[in-house]
């Protein structure tokens, strides 16, 4: 099982790319996944030309990432807020791999505000609808995300815990119904 956390913020400074160290760390510990992290920050995309629908369709320079979105079975976005919306720099690299059918999403928004990006996660959920993928409906919403996680990304309020248990834990359900059904799906005889 492969789970692809992409980071969607483009500032050095990231504050979300916190949220996304520590998810993988802490799913890395509750499970057997192999937990990535995809982040925007690495790759200079252009602006989408045309779409990636294979590994064999992305040019050579971006390959390597090209085979971590279509070798992923499941996903968890995580962005900041932009203007009541989820970060450019992430629906640009989603924009180059349209298509992700069927596969599980974790939505996760933070901010220093004290919405913590609630906005962004409703449009989020239409995102993943375009994409084809399956949104869990428990999101992970992280107000004041500068006073819960450090810059290394451990968490530093250990009262939210709950929120992360209680995300990880449906994210981890619904990846189990979805993606490990897929699997044993694909291995059954015809």
């Amino acid at each position: 099982m492969k789970i692809e956390i992409i980071s969607g913020s483009p500032r050095q400074e990231s504050l979300s790319v916190r949220v996304a160290t520590y998810l993988q760390k802490h799913l890395s510990e509750i499970t057997d996944a192999e937990v990535g992290i995809i982040d925007v920050r690495e790759y200079e995309l252009p602006f989408v030309q045309r779409v990636w629908t294979s590994v064999d369709a992305v040019p050579a320079q971006w390959k390597e990432l090209g085979e971590r979105m279509f070798l992923a079975d499941a996903f968890i976005l995580v962005t900041p807020e932009y203007n009541g919306s989820y970060s450019p720099a992430m629906k640009n690299l989603l924009d180059h791999f349209p298509k992700q059918l069927h596969k599980p999403f974790g939505i996760v928004t933070a901010s220093p505000g004290a919405m913590g990006g609630m906005r962004a996660s409703q449009q989020m959920i239409s995102l993943v609808a375009a994409l084809f993928g399956i949104v869990s409906p428990h999101m992970l919403i992280v107000p004041a995300v500068d006073k819960k996680f450090d810059a290394e990304g451990n968490l530093t309020d250990p009262a939210f815990f709950k929120a992360i248990e209680l995300f990880t834990n449906e994210y981890i359900w619904l990846v189990n119904k979805i993606a490990v059904k897929q699997e044993k799906q694909v291995l059954q005889p015809l």
